[in-house]
C-alpha cells in the first residue's frame, strides 16, 4: 500500500544506473516529493561508475554514494559461500543472491548516517531480490521504512518503463526489441526475462559478456594451479593475489575458454519457476579446485555431513537469509570443516569444460601405501571379510525372515 507523501522526506535508493532504478529515482521524486540519496556499490560490474553518478545527479539525486566494495564482496561474502560449496538446485552458483545482502547492509548504514526516513530498491514484486533486500533491511534495522516501487506504481512491464523513460528523457540501455534483464558483478553475469522467457529457446550467443562460445575457445587446453589455505584460495599459478584480484584473473582465464555457462529453470522463493542464464567462469574454476583439495584433506564423515548441509545453506543464500542466525551457525560449522583444507589443485580448462588434473596437500589423508593395488605391508585384505559380514548382517537377517515367511505360507 502506497504511503502518503508527507511520511517520507528522504530516501536512500539502491541505484545501478539501469532502466529500473533510473525510472525509480525520477518516480520517487514525483510521487513522494522526497529527497533521494543514490547509492551505487562497485561490485565489479565493469561499468563507468563516474557516468552512473553523473546520471543520478542529472535525474535529481541530492547526493550519490559510489563505493568500491569489490574486496569486501569477495572476502566476506563470495569466499565464505565458496567454503561451503554452495550450489542452488544443482547448477546455480548464487552470483546475484550473494550480492544483495552486501548492498542492503551498506544501504542501511548510509541511511542511518544520512538520517533518512526510508530505503528503496528496484526489485520486482515477482522475484527473489525483493526478499533478499528487505529481509536484510529488517534484520539490521527493524524500524526502517521500505519503498518497493514495483509493488506500488502503475507500471506492469519493462516495456512500459522504457516508454516512461523516453517521455522523461532518461537514457536507457534496454530496448523493446531486446528487453531481457542483466545483473553483473565480480562473480557472474545473469540474464533473465524478455527473449529468454521461453525455456525451449536456446539463449542467443550475443547475450554472453564474460565467456566465449566453447566451440570458439582455444583448441589447446590451459592449466591453472589454485592454492588454498584453510578453505580460501590465496594464489594462482604461484602468485598470491587479493580475493577480488584472484577472482578477476580467473574470470578472464575461464571466460577465454568458455567456462561457466549455465542455463536452468529454477524455483523462485516466491513460488514460481523462472528461466535464468548465467556466466560464472572464475567461480566454476574455484568450485572444482576447492572440491579437489577437500578430497585429499577432509575426513570422510566430515565431508559427507558437510555435503548434507549444502542444499540447506544454498537455500538460505538464495532466499536472502545471509544475515540470519541459522546461516551464521551453519557457516561456523562449514568453516570449522575447512581448517585442514590447505593445498593446491591443478585445473584443466578446455572448450567449456573444467576438469581436475591434479591435487596435492601437505595435510593429505591420502595414503599411497594403503590405496595401492600393488603389494603392501600396511593393509590386510583378509580383514575385509569380517567387515563385510558384519555390515551385511542386518540384510542377511532380513533375507532369512523373508524366506521363513515364505515357508510358513506354504
Amino acid at each position: 500500500m502506497m504511503r502518503s507523501r508527507h511520511m517520507i522526506k528522504k530516501v536512500v535508493l539502491a541505484y545501478s544506473g539501469g532502466l529500473d532504478t533510473s525510472v525509480i529515482l525520477k518516480w520517487l521524486k514525483e510521487t513522494y516529493g522526497c529527497e533521494v540519496v543514490a547509492f551505487c556499490a562497485d561490485l565489479g560490474q565493469g561499468e563507468d561508475l563516474k557516468t552512473v553518478k553523473a546520471k543520478a545527479l542529472q535525474l535529481g539525486a541530492s547526493k550519490v554514494y559510489v563505493e568500491d566494495l569489490r574486496e569486501t564482496f569477495a572476502r566476506d561474502y563470495i569466499f565464505p559461500m565458496l567454503r561451503a560449496n554452495a550450489v542452488y538446485e544443482g547448477s546455480y552458483l548464487l552470483g546475484t543472491s550473494i550480492a544483495r545482502p552486501l548492498i542492503a547492509k551498506r544501504q542501511i548504514e548510509i541511511a542511518e548516517a544520512e538520517g533518512t526516513d526510508a530505503v528503496a530498491h528496484g526489485a520486482t514484486g515477482k522475484g527473489n531480490d525483493q526478499v533478499r533486500f528487505e529481509v536484510t533491511y529488517l534484520a539490521l534495522n527493524p524500524a526502517v521504512k521500505i519503498i518497493a516501487p514495483w509493488r506500488e506504481w502503475e507500471f506492469r512491464s519493462r516495456r512500459e518503463l522504457i516508454e516512461y523513460a523516453q517521455q522523461h528523457g532518461i537514457p536507457v540501455v534496454a530496448t523493446k526489441a531486446k528487453p531481457y534483464s542483466t545483473d553483473q558483478n565480480l562473480f557472474h553475469v545473469s540474464y533473465e526475462g524478455g527473449i529468454l522467457e521461453d525455456p525451449w529457446e536456446e539463449a542467443p550467443e550475443d547475450i554472453f559478456q564474460m565467456t566465449v562460445a566453447p566451440a570458439k575457445a582455444p583448441a589447446k587446453p590451459a592449466y591453472v594451479e589454485i592454492e588454498y589455505e584453510e578453505g580460501d584460495p590465496v594464489a594462482m599459478d604461484g602468485k598470491r593475489l587479493s580475493p577480488a584480484a584472484l577472482l578477476a584473473h580467473l574470470n578472464a582465464l575461464g571466460g577465454a575458454h568458455g567456462i561457466g555457462r549455465v542455463d536452468l529453470v529454477e524455483n523462485r522463493y516466491v513460488g514460481m519457476k523462472s528461466r535464468g542464464v548465467y556466466e560464472t567462469p572464475g567461480g566454476t574454476i574455484l568450485h572444482a579446485a576447492h572440491r579437489a583439495v577437500e578430497s585429499l584433506t577432509l575426513d570422510r564423515e566430515v565431508l559427507h555431513l558437510r555435503d548434507a548441509f549444502i542444499p540447506r545453506y544454498a537455500d538460505m543464500v538464495y532466499n536472502g537469509y545471509w544475515h540470519a542466525p541459522e546461516r551464521e551457525i551453519l557457516q561456523a560449522a562449514m568453516d570449522e570443516a575447512q581448517r585442514d583444507v590447505t593445498g593446491t589443485a591443478r585445473i584443466k580448462l578446455y572448450k567449456g569444460s573444467c576438469a581436475v588434473a591434479g591435487r596435492r596437500s601437505p595435510g593429505s589423508l591420502y595414503r599411497l601405501d594403503m590405496a595401492t593395488f600393488e603389494e603392501d605391508d600396511v593393509y590386510s585384505q583378509k580383514d575385509a571379510e569380517g567387515f563385510i559380514r558384519l555390515n551385511a548382517l542386518r540384510l542377511a537377517i532380513r533375507a532369512s525372515r523373508k524366506k521363513g515367511k515364505g515357508v510358513r505360507r506354504g
